[in-house]
């Protein structure tokens, strides 16, 4: 056995005792079960997902999961260097609503009028008195640019709100001046929560564009987007109030304990050297693929969201050749450009068969 074969082997079975979770879902239990769910981890309906249901347990005596918990989501909020860090289980829209819920229940909250539906509906429930805002547009490629500091303090002097939303990235990629924007909420008294669902690299990668986790008073990060999680796991970073009680208004007494373990291996996976290694390789070949097409226009400011366009074709008819003729399906299109989505799991092979079809524009 080689050396570096039995630091794997050694580097794996550490990971594996410092993931909390995962060494309470690996327990065999010799307890006779009358508790949900019914299944017990035994009786498999989908048996593709007999692993997964041999993890899905509940709060039961026989493992205790809610301390493995506690303590996963602290290690978690070392890591991001966060006050207090919470596993989603509900997708980013949980998250946004229970930052809304914790710090601007019936108080003003300013919204980006073109905001994913979820910022509304949390302003809706925590009873907030809604501001809504307007975003530059750039026309050159058909998307909305984050708001300035400056645009900021305008809005701050206008409306005196107790909350702010902001999203960065956008969709697109486009990335907002956190930290000067956070130093204008301080100096108003404004809580800022940044809808980071799309960034959830960021704080992985010093070629990527500064995450918001360590910055703002709330940061939503999703792990399915770009990170390599499975649907829909989520995380919200708090810096301010702990948002616990938010968070059980909204979310089942019945978590699912097998999502909550692969929300531990995601983040424990970001935060090692492989995952880095990972993250550092992905943009690399973005780079590459970049540039090698001389006949294509990028735009962005996070790599990993391939916004581009070609002279002559509108954004729709881009998006229709490379599925209709490539077989390439992109993220998101409008009358300029198209978005093709990277993250963990966008292979160099994957990457280099979108420039072979790009190359033919």
């Amino acid at each position: 056995m080689s050396v570096i074969h039995l630091f794997n082997i050694i580097r794996l079975y550490a990971i594996i005792f410092f993931m909390n979770l995962i060494k309470i879902l690996k327990k065999k239990n010799s307890k006779l079960l009358f508790t949900t769910p019914s299944h017990s981890g035994k009786l498999f309906i989908l048996h593709k997902f007999y692993n997964w249901y041999k993890a899905d347990i509940s709060e039961v005596d026989a493992y205790n999961p809610q301390k493995a918990l506690f303590n996963a989501e602290k290690k978690a909020s070392e890591i991001y260097g966060t006050k207090f860090t919470k596993f989603l289980t509900n997708g980013s829209t949980s998250g946004v609503i229970a930052s809304v819920l914790t710090c601007a229940k019936n108080k003003k909250i300013m919204i980006w009028e073109k905001a994913h539906p979820c910022h509304k509906n949390a302003a809706s429930l925590a009873n907030c008195e809604i501001i809504s805002y307007e975003l530059d547009y750039n026309r050159s490629w058909g998307v909305y640019v984050p708001p300035k500091p400056s645009q900021i303090e305008n809005l701050f002097s206008k409306n005196k709100p107790d909350a702010i939303i902001i999203t960065s990235p956008t969709y697109e990629g486009l990335v907002a001046d956190i930290r000067g924007i956070k130093q204008i909420c301080d100096k108003h008294n404004v809580k800022l929560i940044v809808d980071e669902a799309h960034g959830a690299l960021y704080p992985f990668c010093d070629k990527l564009p500064e995450s918001a986790v360590k910055i703002a008073d709330y940061t939503i990060q999703s792990l399915h987007k770009t990170a390599g999680g499975i649907n829909p796991t989520a995380l919200l970073h708090s810096n301010d109030l702990d948002p616990q009680e938010a968070l059980k208004m909204i979310n089942t007494t019945s978590p699912s304990y097998p999502m909550l373990m692969t929300i531990e291996s995601n983040i424990n996976y970001l935060n090692s050297k492989r995952g880095k290694r990972s993250i550092e390789d992905l943009i690399k070949n973005i780079e590459t693929l970049r540039n090698e097409l001389n006949n294509i226009e990028f735009f962005g400011d996070d790599i990993t969201k391939i916004l581009i366009k070609k002279e002559g074709l509108t954004g729709e008819e881009l998006s229709s050749i490379l599925y209709d003729k490539y077989n390439i399906e992109d993220e998101r299109t409008n009358e300029v450009s198209t978005m093709l989505l990277c993250g963990l799991g966008t292979t160099k092979e994957k990457l280099n068969r979108l420039k072979k079809a790009l190359k033919k524009f």
